[in-house]
């Protein structure tokens, strides 16, 4: 065992003695700003999980990586040093769940509709069983939106992203999207990327514009592209040992507290991307663009293969039947 690993089960150790001596206390750790569509939805549950438990359990919020980043937080979880998690759908692909690098594949999500019959369907529900096998239960999906490129060049056709150094989360997919741009894509945590793009590290990236504006990456990039290629979504997730010996009741109070959380959660996402459009135009210092019609049919042309590569990792069937669940606006 690593000295991390012996040091997050010494947590996980300490954490268990303090919640027999007070309330139960639930670490919900992130890496976003709690200005953020997430950071939003954690301290609603907060508040409302604590009001529908009568104060047996206290939730403790832990925004902007304070406590892990991307790579260690899902470790952290299953070995139960926080409880608590809301990581983007893409972070469970290293873990060996391929099927969330489904949330990944370029323009497969038309509409935000296409999106919700899927989270909230029968494939949504099969896709968080899955993460039982890991140790985790999967409690709800949040949120974030459709994502925009930036770099200090403007991107306005696939041609433009040809040798720039564009970062990525760590995913196969968003990978191949990359090379499929003719760019060079860099893995970092996402804590560490307004630094990246502002030292040159890297040339851009993509982010739902909610991000971008609460990490203030928008000052550090000259163009966005309201591309809408991709979509970010999270996982809320628990640790499954912590959650199946809670008292049945407070399991059930916790599952109603994040439904209404849920909600809420979906209502400010978009409201917040679009005000953060706005936000970013009216700094001054970037430059939006948004793509026509026809340019975003070439950038479709352009990312087509990577679903066609991708069918092998994360199931044809899957990338399927999603497709299917896409094809149903247009034949509205």
């Amino acid at each position: 065992m690593s000295l991390k690993s012996i040091f997050l089960v010494l947590c996980a150790v300490i954490s268990i003695n303090v919640q027999a001596q007070g309330p139960i206390v639930i670490k919900f750790s992130h890496v976003v700003a709690t200005d953020t569509p997430k950071g939003q939805a954690a301290e609603r549950f907060k508040q409302l999980a604590e009001k529908a438990t009568n104060g047996r359990v206290s939730v403790e919020i832990y925004p902007n990586s304070q406590l892990y980043k991307d790579k260690e937080e899902l470790e952290a979880l299953q070995l139960g040093a926080v409880q608590m998690l809301a990581p983007s759908l893409a972070k469970f692909g290293p873990l060996g769940v391929k099927e969330f690098e489904v949330f990944d594949l370029p323009y497969i999500f038309p509409t935000k509709a296409a999106l919700y019959r899927v989270t909230e369907g029968p494939i949504g529900k099969g896709m968080l069983e899955k993460l039982e096998s890991k140790g985790i239960t999967g409690l709800a999906f949040w949120d974030n939106g459709f994502k925009v490129m930036s770099a200090n060049k403007p991107l306005h056709a696939p041609a433009d992203f040809k040798g720039l150094k564009m970062r990525i989360q760590s995913s196969r997919v968003l990978n191949g999207q990359m090379r499929a741009l003719g760019a060079s894509p860099q893995e970092l945590a996402f804590s560490e990327v307004r630094q990246a793009l502002q030292t040159g590290a890297v040339d851009g990236t993509e982010n739902p514009p909610s991000n971008m504006v609460t990490q203030k990456m928008h000052e550090v990039q000259k163009h966005v592209t309201v591309s809408n290629h991709g979509y970010l979504g999270y996982a809320v997730i628990v640790n499954k040992k912590f959650w199946d010996g809670l008292p049945p009741d407070l399991r059930a109070a916790l599952t109603a507290a994040m439904k209404e959380a849920t909600t809420f959660e979906k209502a400010i996402a978009q409201r917040d991307n679009d005000n953060a459009i706005e936000a970013i135009r009216k700094s001054g210092m970037t430059e939006v663009y948004t793509l026509s019609a026809e340019e975003q049919a070439e950038w479709r042309r352009a990312l087509a293969s990577v679903q066609k590569d991708m069918e092998g990792r994360i199931g044809q069937e899957l990338i399927r039947s999603i497709n299917r669940e896409g094809a149903k606006e247009r034949m509205q």
